[in-house]
């Protein structure tokens, strides 16, 4: 008989038990308690999270077709391996025989599992389809959230499913829409100027394929432009060229020195001027690629490298793209850009219409003199359950109730939110704020449960036969 690979998760649910019946009131004219914006791995994970706390009538979405064609690790993700070490705890939270070791595992053996440095992009992929298959979580695929609509108690959202405009109530949102989710990817102006047919942004699908025997310039430096360039190389590329501002490649790894529990656990709490003072930092310092997604590239003599290569100026001559990068003159035939991404909720349509009332860093903190950026001054200014709050008190309080767990959080909390990091820490926190809020919203339901009369377990009969017996 074939083992069960499952078996281990399969008795970790049965040991510990059922999940809590909904305990939250229905309210009249309300579809959903929470509406979970993103299927991946981070609204996989609190769907679950919320299942075990007992909060019911959570409906996932994904603006994505189907399965195959959602997030990030089969479509725009192009590293071999990621980036986190293999040992971080994931969507898991607590119960080991859920992770992507108990899983790998279970498939290839303990052996196969020590030997690997990082775990492989795919197969994180597989493990997150078969989590949320083994878990029961369903998700609304071809469910775009269009706009959210305050009305009073409730959220209305407006969702194109299919093509079809329709009308949802909730309760409370979360957020949890990857890195584009409260802004969208970053487009240097001097290649946003160039037509849509030469040039691609590493958040789109691209189709490598086409690029064979091409010249392919990539703007940027950090993981997803080597990772970018090592497809393009490994589909056929005459020759990539990798341009960064930089005149180094960064290679320290800033974040890791705040991973330690203390700080990890408490960057909350820290003051402003320091959580400000480690997001400039970071920013400064640059972000990192892998040792493994640089040495991809680099094995490929038709790879070659600039530093201190900003693009100043591009067009359209011929069939080619003419451009300058520092004091040199640059032709290709496709330009990819690796730069990162912008927060501003105004640019997003589901949030646009209220997008000013939400506090940002730069109306919060003013940094000293020297260290002012705009980039992360516009961030939100996240409350403790991720939530936005109120630029102005008592103009938009609804905005209590939209949680974001996206990488708008990443200067109010400290590290990469929706990442795995960001999981064990997170995921349960925000879960239990918005417990937390959906019970006091209806207390007096609550209460009245609480000192309602109970069924007694047992009559008098019971113990009657005991009373008054000589001793």
């Amino acid at each position: 008989m074939t083992p069960d690979p499952d078996a281990a998760a399969r008795e970790t649910l049965r040991l510990i038990g059922p999940a809590p019946a909904n305990w939250v009131p229905d309210r009249p004219g309300i579809d959903h308690n929470v509406v979970l914006v993103g299927g991946g791995q981070t609204g996989c994970a609190f769907a679950w999270a919320m299942r075990r706390a007992g909060i019911g009538k959570v409906s996932v979405i994904d603006a994505a077709p189907d399965e195959d064609r959602a997030g990030v690790w089969r479509n725009a993700a192009r590293m071999n391996l990621l980036r986190t070490p293999k040992s971080l705890v994931g969507p898991e939270i607590g119960l080991p025989s859920l992770s992507f070791q108990a899983w790998y595992e279970a498939r290839h053996g303990q052996a196969a599992y020590a030997a690997i440095d990082r775990i492989p992009r795919l197969d994180w992929a597989d493990y997150l389809s078969w989590y949320k298959r083994f878990l029961g979580i369903e998700v609304r695929y071809g469910t775009r959230l269009t706009r959210i609509e305050p009305a009073g108690d409730r959220f209305r959202l407006h969702l194109a499913v299919d093509g079809a405009e329709r009308v949802e109530a909730t309760r409370k949102v979360v957020l949890a829409n990857g890195v584009g989710g409260t802004g969208g990817p970053y487009l240097p102006p001097v290649l946003a100027g160039l037509p849509e047919t030469f040039r691609a942004h590493t958040a789109d699908r691209i189709d490598f394929a086409a690029l064979r025997g091409k010249s392919v310039a990539v703007v940027g430096a950090a993981a997803s432009a080597f990772d970018a360039a090592g497809v393009a190389l490994e589909a056929g590329a005459r020759e990539v060229h990798l341009y960064a501002r930089r005149t180094t490649i960064a290679a320290v790894p800033i974040s890791r020195s705040r991973g330690f529990p203390g700080a990890y656990d408490n960057y909350r709490s820290l003051p402003d001027a320091i959580r400000w003072q480690q997001a400039l930092r970071f920013q400064r310092s640059g972000s990192t690629p892998t040792v493994d997604a640089i040495a991809r590239t680099v094995a490929f003599p038709n790879f070659h490298l600039h530093l201190g290569a900003a693009w100043t100026d591009a067009r359209i001559e011929g069939e080619r793209i003419v451009a300058r990068a520092g004091d040199a003159a640059v032709t290709c035939d496709f330009a990819i850009a690796g730069t990162g991404y912008f927060q501003d909720p105004s640019a997003r349509p589901e949030l646009a219409e209220f997008a000013q009332h939400i506090l940002l860093w730069r109306d919060r903190f003013t940094p000293p003199a020297g260290e002012e950026n705009d980039d992360l001054g516009a961030h939100p200014y996240l409350g403790e359950g991720h939530e936005y709050l109120e630029k102005v008190p008592g103009t938009a309080p609804f905005l209590g109730n939209i949680h974001v767990h996206t990488p708008a959080g990443f200067v109010s909390f400290g590290v990469p939110i929706g990442d795995v990091p960001s999981m064990k820490r997170d995921i349960p926190g925000v879960t239990a704020r918005i417990s937390r809020d959906l019970f006091h919203a209806d207390l007096p339901a609550h209460t009245t449960r609480m000192m309602g009369d109970v069924a007694p377990d047992f009559g008098p009969e019971l113990y009657a036969g005991a009373i008054g017996r000589g001793g």
